[in-house]
């Protein structure tokens, strides 16, 4: 498969939330720094991220529950953002990334989607009738050159990739909390398996590395294994 190179990374509790409840009110970002014995180890986190690669895949949901929609304009980054949306960015939202971005490319099946009223010339959008990650992946790489991606998205798009087969590396920072709740959004979230004839779509992972960080954190990083 002429795809990029993805990785999934993402910060995770030890019971493998990746938020910390069920509304778009709760965010880790957001609630992760107000929290003693969380607060003094994460910015290693972030500074791990800063080393990820030049082009990064998040979703719309996230962005918006990060505030995009109503952000001032950032300054440009050697970054370039793929986003998956069809309904959480307003107008704003993809201005914002376009600033953001060194190359900004939509995917998307919303034919609506206040992106197409916007020109600037490093936006891009990819129009699918039905998601197709693999395409989307396939189009990122022939059309824009991106040979490595990051994968930030939310557990239910993560599921999607991991059924796929399109993850190729997992890298995950762990928190020391415990989050709970079986309606918080966890690493891989979607449709459960239901019978044993579907065990190859499971992600089978080979430990590259397993860091002990400051603060009661660690870092996995596992290669998959595509059988």
């Amino acid at each position: 498969m002429n795809k990029p190179i993805t990785t999934l990374f993402m910060l995770m509790s030890v019971d493998g939330k990746i938020s910390t409840g069920a509304t778009d009110d709760l965010d880790v970002d957001k609630d992760f720094p107000q929290i003693a014995g969380i607060r003094e180890g994460l910015h290693q986190y972030y500074e791990i991220e800063q080393t990820t690669d030049l082009w990064t895949l998040n979703s719309g949901r996230v962005q918006a529950k990060l505030g995009v929609n109503t952000k001032e304009m950032p300054n440009r980054t050697p970054v370039s953002f793929a986003i998956i949306d069809n309904k959480h960015l307003n107008e704003n939202g993809i201005r914002y990334f376009c600033a953001l971005s060194k190359n900004f490319v939509l995917i998307t099946s919303n034919a609506k989607h206040p992106a197409f009223h916007i020109e600037e010339d490093n936006f891009h959008i990819i129009y699918q009738k039905e998601l197709s990650l693999k395409n989307a992946l396939i189009k990122l790489r022939s059309d824009y050159g991106c040979e490595r991606i990051t994968i930030q998205t939310g557990g239910t798009l993560n599921g999607l990739f991991l059924r796929e087969k399109l993850f190729d590396y997992v890298d995950i920072v762990v928190a020391p909390v415990l989050i709970g709740g079986k309606d918080t959004s966890t690493l891989i979230d979607g449709k459960s398996l239901v019978s044993q004839k579907e065990l190859s779509k499971l992600g089978v992972l080979k430990l590259l590395e397993c860091a002990v960080l400051e603060n009661s954190y660690l870092r996995l990083r596992y290669e998959v294994i595509h059988g």
